[in-house]
């Protein structure tokens, strides 16, 4: 029994090996797309917003102001805080990037995606890896598990140094401000597992104009540089 288990378990890794190159793939073709996009800045949220909820708005006047400032806008290509940035960047005239996640319940790319910007993947961790690795700057509206896990990972890569510090910007103060309350008494005051400048990396605001406004400022004082991360 253990033996027949074995060997399905074997068979399987066979299969697994292979896989490399559907990965590989995925990464050649994200590169090859944006390698030459230009500075942008990667918008995230939640795709459960609705076109008349106030935080769609947000994000959509947001992606307006960053492209009349000289960026184009990523987003996951889904409904929601992501549609509403691919419109404000497709409505300014602006490059719309869309990086798409095969779902059960979300498959299809927004309207508002560039045609030729548009990157569909299966692997959750290459995608990650396309939204970081071409932004200038990361915004993040109220969402879900999957807008706090990018978030969390942008800020490991940025405090590790792996990649380097970039505007990181949270929109949506009565959502973010607990978090961050949590943050500043539990892991830094009573556990210490952060240090202070670590909170330093983050900046909140509900203005989308302020948002732009302190990525413009990061990189005309020189505290960073308008190429890609890593």
């Amino acid at each position: 029994m253990a033996e027949h288990k074995y060997k399905q378990w074997s068979e399987l890794h066979a299969e697994s090996s292979w896989r490399i190159f559907k990965i590989m793939s995925e990464f050649v073709e994200g590169f090859e797309t944006l390698n030459n996009i230009g500075p942008c800045v990667s918008i995230y949220g939640s795709a459960r917003t609705k076109p008349e909820h106030h935080y769609y708005k947000m994000s959509e006047e947001l992606a307006e102001l960053l492209v009349q400032s000289g960026y184009g806008v990523i987003t996951g290509g889904g409904p929601g805080i992501m549609e509403a940035g691919n419109k404000g960047a497709q409505d300014a005239n602006g490059k719309s990037v869309g990086l798409g996640i095969v779902l059960p319940h979300e498959q299809r790319v927004n309207d508002f995606v560039d045609v030729d910007k548009v990157i569909n993947h299966r692997y959750f961790f290459v995608r990650k890896v396309m939204f970081v690795k071409y932004a200038q700057g990361f915004v993040f509206l109220p969402g879900g598990f999957g807008t706090l896990d990018e978030l969390f990972e942008c800020l490991t890569l940025v405090q590790t140094r792996k990649i380097a510090r970039i505007p990181m910007v949270l929109m949506g103060q009565s959502f973010w401000q607990g978090m961050l309350d949590w943050i500043r008494t539990e892991m830094l005051d009573v556990q210490h597992n952060i240090s202070p400048g670590d909170l330093d990396l983050l900046y909140i605001t509900d203005s989308p104009a302020e948002a732009v406004r302190y990525i413009n400022m990061f990189y005309q004082q020189g505290l960073g540089e308008l190429q890609p991360n890593f």
